[in-house]
């Protein structure tokens, strides 16, 4: 079978090189790269060198040369399918099944990048010469002079519908219009619609592969008009979704300078190697996919995304963090810098220059903190719907990391910060100023409690258990969260402290809390069982008139009366120990204390009738 030029290149780019040779032999560092004695002919002086970066071994002394796939060929005799296939195992992938598309998507992919060369080389002489005046003072204007035009192989598409045709004729309409620079309109050739040029009247903007082989074009155009950016569609040399523009370019940089910057477009690269930051790569006009993703990372643990200060900016980077939330470890994660609001990179560079960028990239803002701070802000908290839901957002959040004890790790720092976000609206019923949490509790199995650092529970849930709960509404909590396990994530703590005298129910409540602290997913089938394994009452005859009680409820709507029942009690707790104390000070003649035993009434009497609002939600 045949295998894609993409598919070898994205393999050749997964593989160590130095880690597939150095079983063989015994590697010595030599600056970036590697020696050895070669192992293709005796030596005692190394002189077989291995470039990692390049992904290729040469040998000065017998001239052998080759990547990862040609050495366990060379070296131990591999078939090619064979070596492939080992290589793709250790890098994760899956070698495509054999395809006749596919062998003639790799006939067709010989000689392309001969012709996207020959239109990059033609649109620059086009911009050099007198009809891209125009061009070159629009690249005056940003800042853009002519070493920097060619460094990044920048170019002119005239205004017209056949110059390139004509001037690249000698490789055939077929070849130019599989690398898209040809239009090819629908209909056959009789039909008198001839192939024409898809770049006209636009500076063009060469996208390399990481072999620096140009592979599509970006096409601005000069003046007013629609679209504003023009892409060469997706052919057998370019996947947008894989690419990275200026990956050749920013992946040696990165290493030098350790670290990876992710912008927004083409100028704001060609902005940010203007003023001597070379290590920047951006998307292709598309929203960062999971390709990308990777692709990053494997230059940078954790890279830099500087995207515009603007809303649709703000948006794009809140999209990459939540798509990379899956793919996170601890050696993969994300971080963010904010641009001043309506400006762009070029904006900064402009007016700040380097040292105004070296600002802004010293801080970045870590990916937890980041979406914390989109969450927090996304709606007023002022009621405890809002409150529940950015809750279940949170929790939703962390669910989505793959890694378990990462998400467990994100989940405990939003919710420690949510904590301490909402506990001063819970404080006016507590008859005194709250304190967050210095932390959350760890969950034991054993006692089924968490585990704080001041003692065995924390302040707010030792106060529920001091004064207990009703039974009925115990039981109608579990029936809640056995029907609406959704919402069981979001508040375990609570239930796993809620002190229950009835056996049966307190069976069902650890039972309930096992489950979800299990990791297994959570459904209402696996949950209901529970309650009738425990000797309990059926989840599906319910208790009290709570929405959470009846298996038909909107579970929006069930998750939000749960959590706001869970935030009563907690308040009832708060309200039940302050009128102890303020009884115990009344006893003892404190003149002030009469005052704040009555307010403290008020707010049990107030607590009761939201209970019963909730109760009442038939």
């Amino acid at each position: 079978m045949s295998l894609s030029p993409q598919f070898l290149d994205e393999l050749r780019a997964r593989t160590l090189l130095s880690a597939v040779i150095a079983p063989s032999v015994k590697l010595l560092r030599a600056g970036r790269e590697w020696k050895a004695c070669c192992p293709f002919h005796q030596e005692k002086t190394p002189s077989f060198t291995i470039n990692d970066e390049k992904h290729f071994y040469h040998c000065f002394g017998c001239g052998a040369h080759g990547d990862a796939i040609r050495f366990l060929t060379d070296a131990r005799g591999l078939p090619f399918m064979e070596a492939v296939k080992e290589l793709a195992g250790k890098a994760g992938m899956e070698v495509p099944a054999a395809d006749p598309r596919d062998r003639e998507k790799a006939e067709r992919s010989v000689g392309l990048t001969d012709v996207m060369a020959a239109a990059q080389g033609w649109f620059a002489d086009t911009l050099a010469s007198p009809e891209g005046a125009e061009a070159r003072a629009y690249l005056t204007n940003r800042g853009i002079d002519a070493t920097v035009a060619k460094r990044f192989g920048l170019g002119l598409a005239p205004n017209a519908r056949n110059r390139l045709k004509a001037a690249l004729n000698s490789f055939g309409e077929e070849k130019l219009v599989d690398t898209g620079m040809l239009i090819k309109p629908d209909g056959d050739s009789s039909s008198g619609k001839d192939t024409y040029d898809r770049f006209r009247g636009r500076l063009m903007i060469p996208i390399r592969d990481p072999r620096g082989r140009v592979i599509a074009f970006g096409g601005r155009i000069l003046g007013d008009g629609e679209p504003k950016y023009l892409n060469s569609p997706e052919t057998v040399l370019f996947d947008k979704g894989r690419t990275l523009y200026n990956i050749d370019r920013a992946s040696p940089a990165s290493r030098t300078a350790k670290r990876l910057i992710v912008v927004e477009g083409y100028m704001d690269v060609i902005a940010l190697d203007r003023a001597g930051i070379c290590e920047v790569v951006a998307p292709n006009g598309t929203s960062v996919t999971e390709a990308q993703l990777e692709r990053m990372w494997r230059l940078d643990p954790a890279p830099i995304l500087c995207f515009d200060g603007d809303s649709a900016g703000q948006k794009a980077a809140i999209r990459a963090g939540l798509r990379a939330l899956p793919h996170l470890a601890p050696e993969r994660t994300l971080r963010f810098v904010a641009l001043p609001p309506g400006q762009d990179p070029d904006d900064l560079v402009r007016s700040g220059g380097r040292a105004a960028l070296d600002a802004l990239f010293a801080e970045p803002e870590p990916l937890v903190e980041r979406l914390w701070r989109h969450e927090r802000d996304a709606a007023p908290l002022t009621t405890p719907e809002a409150r529940a839901g950015l809750r279940q957002r949170l929790i939703e959040h962390s669910q989505a990391i793959g890694d378990r004890s990462l998400a467990s790790l994100y989940r405990d720092e939003w919710l420690a910060r949510f904590d301490a976000l909402v506990r001063p609206q819970r404080a006016q019923f507590g008859g005194g100023p709250a304190r967050p949490f210095e932390r959350r509790g760890k969950y034991d199995p054993k006692t089924r409690r968490f585990m704080y650092p001041e003692g065995p529970t924390g302040p707010e849930i030792r106060a529920i258990g001091s004064v207990g709960i009703d039974p009925s509404m115990a039981r109608a909590l579990l029936t809640g969260f056995a029907l609406f396990p959704e919402a069981l994530t979001a508040q375990l703590e609570a239930l796993a402290h809620l002190p229950i005298a009835d056996r049966a129910a307190a069976a069902q409540r650890d039972r309930l809390v096992d489950a979800a602290m299990s990791g297994e997913p959570l459904d209402r089938e696996a949950l209901l069982p529970i309650l009738a394994a425990s000797g309990g009452r059926s989840a599906r005859r319910g208790g009290i008139g709570f929405s959470f009680t009846r298996p038909d409820t909107d579970p929006a709507q069930a998750a939000s009366d749960l959590a706001a029942a869970i935030e009563a009690l907690t308040a009832s707790a708060g309200v039940e120990l302050a009128l102890a104390d303020a009884t115990q000070a009344l006893a003892t003649g404190d003149d002030e204390a009469f005052a704040e035993q009555q307010r403290l009434h008020g707010a049990r009497d107030e607590i009761k009738e939201r209970l019963a609002r909730l109760a009442g939600n038939e």
